[in-house]
């Protein structure tokens, strides 16, 4: 089976794609295109994964990844990183051709950015702990600084947990009602003590009031498709002992680069 790679047309010319399970060599619980370090899946097959993920969406690019902590802290990079020394960090942010930014989710939100007139690119990672605390905030500013323009910025929303898919207590619903009483507008009504969360609606929001006005959000839920996506949830739902992640990726090819 060959790597299955979304895309989004508010980002054409610029590579990048969502990567989901499909077309990877791990096998067992992890079977597909896991990429993920921090599971217990064999070490040649997700480095292998990787290559394959690269490969599909920017052949002969290095693949630039950060240790994901659910912040909202963003890192420039400029050059390739071993994987020991990966920056604390859930986005990146660059104007290097030749590198490829990676974002790893199993549920959570992955926001692929790019400006291509300044030829300036991001990618973030945005739990919900990074998302309210302002991980795509920070990717724009970071972007700004290498001379991005809001106005010309554009963000594309990957796979994630859908609202129907992603029920949460009432303590969770309070976080974000004190953090913004408009909040109430993401959550729905679920079964007694409980809502369901629109993540991917929020984070749309966070964009547009950051001033984004090209916003895609692709609408797939990685919970309900086992087939093609790894899903934390499902994965604690069925009392597996691991889970995998999938990959989305954005870089910049030596033409897209402004001089």
């Amino acid at each position: 089976m060959s790597v299955e790679v979304l895309r989004s047309g508010l980002l054409d010319g610029v590579p990048h794609g969502f990567l989901g399970r499909r077309g990877g060599v791990s096998t067992g619980l992890y079977a597909g295109l896991n990429v993920g370090l921090g599971s217990d899946d064999s070490r040649a097959a997700i480095a292998q994964n990787r290559i394959l993920a690269s490969e599909a969406v920017l052949p002969g690019a290095k693949l630039v990844t950060v240790h994901q902590v659910h912040s909202p802290d963003v890192v420039t990079v400029d050059s390739a990183l071993p994987d020991e020394d990966r920056p604390h960090a859930d986005a990146l942010v660059t104007t290097t051709p030749g590198l490829l930014l990676g974002i790893l989710t199993a549920d959570c939100v992955p926001v692929l950015f790019a400006d291509r007139e300044a030829g300036v690119i991001g990618a973030a990672h945005a739990g919900w702990k990074g998302a309210i605390s302002g991980v795509t905030d920070q990717t724009l500013d970071a972007m700004e600084r290498l001379g991005a323009a809001r106005d010309r910025i554009a963000c594309a929303i990957g796979p994630c947990i859908a609202r129907a898919s992603y029920e949460v207590d009432l303590g969770f619903v309070q976080r974000f009602l004190a953090d913004d009483p408009d909040n109430e507008r993401f959550f729905r009504e679920g079964r007694p003590d409980h809502a369901q969360f629109d993540i991917e609606a929020y984070v749309v929001a966070r964009l547009a009031g950051a001033g984004i006005q090209r916003i895609e959000a692709l609408g797939q839920d990685t919970y309900v498709q086992p087939d093609r996506f790894y899903s934390y949830r499902r994965s604690c739902h069925r009392n597996e002992p691991g889970y995998g992640r999938q990959i989305s990726l954005i870089g910049l090819q030596t033409s897209v680069r402004a001089e």
